[in-house]
């Protein structure tokens, strides 16, 4: 935590423009906590495939939140990862509040790779996010009325990115969340289908689903120019996280918040009045 003697030092988040990152520098923010983002935008500029970048957006940090991208399955990433986190022992960090990976047994090494340091560290295991129908992935889809994915996915407690983020800011500026591993999942479990029978109940529209086998999707996203890397990315996604091993729900949210976890029909009606799921323009 950011306190006493280290409350000139500043927090580190990295990934702070996706879904987690964002919230979690506005909530800190919000607080008058001293905040530096990092990502490859920033200045000083953060990037993870350059290590010369590290020690600049390192110095003056007292803890980070650690979102690795693109994913910690990917191959190296847990090298790299264990890399940074030598860099900011160097550098004098002391809390570390790492985003991990339900379900991918990379993003457990990578855990424990943090657990073998001597930061004081928080870890939230998270899978997929609500934000994904609206930030991300699916969105495009959706805009168009049509939602094709494998049939091959099972039912996803999806889980809120705005509880993440209440948990990683309070992790990082208040005691009791030391040595926590918070593995958070949504209230219950939905099918990719019913949740994209939500969004079409909720803003009015027909937005068709159907499903495809993972052969025929996969080349759909190579047809769509997609880098190879992203593909692999997806697929693994697809066929590891959402096998099954996911579905049951987790109690992380509770216990790190003391409250259970947003719904999806939640996110669902807040998301609608935005119009983020207006048709897009012919």
């Amino acid at each position: 935590m950011v306190n006493g003697s280290e409350g000139a030092r500043q927090i580190l988040v990295l990934g702070a423009n996706g879904k987690t990152g964002s919230r979690i520098v506005e909530r800190l923010r919000a607080g008058g906590n001293a905040v530096r983002v990092g990502s490859r935008s920033a200045s000083p500029r953060f990037d993870w495939d350059d290590r010369s970048t590290w020690p600049e957006v390192l110095e003056g940090v007292g803890a980070a939140y650690v979102a690795y991208q693109p994913d910690l399955c990917v191959p190296g990433a847990v090298d790299t990862i264990t890399a940074f986190f030598d860099s900011a022992a160097k550098a004098g960090v002391r809390k570390i509040v790492l985003l991990s990976g339900r379900g991918e047994p990379e993003a457990q090494e990578a855990e424990k790779a943090l657990k073998a340091t001597a930061f004081d560290w928080t870890i939230i295991r998270a899978s997929w996010f609500f934000q994904n129908f609206s930030e991300s992935f699916f969105l495009d889809e959706i805009r168009a009325g049509q939602v094709a994915l494998p049939d091959s996915l099972a039912a996803e407690p999806f889980v809120d990115a705005e509880d993440i983020a209440e948990i990683a800011t309070l992790a990082l500026t208040t005691e009791g969340h030391s040595g926590e591993l918070y593995e958070v999942t949504g209230p219950k479990a939905i099918t990719f289908a019913e949740a994209v029978a939500a969004i079409s109940r909720a803003s009015g529209r027909e937005i068709q689903f159907q499903t495809v086998s993972m052969d025929v999707y996969r080349q759909a996203l190579v047809d769509a120019k997609l880098p190879t890397e992203l593909v692999d990315l997806v697929v693994y996604l697809f066929t590891t996280v959402l096998d099954g091993r996911n579905t049951p729900v987790a109690n992380g949210v509770q216990r790190a918040l003391g409250r259970g976890p947003k719904s999806f029909s939640e996110y669902v009606d807040r998301t609608v009045k935005t119009g983020t799921w207006a048709a897009a323009a012919q």
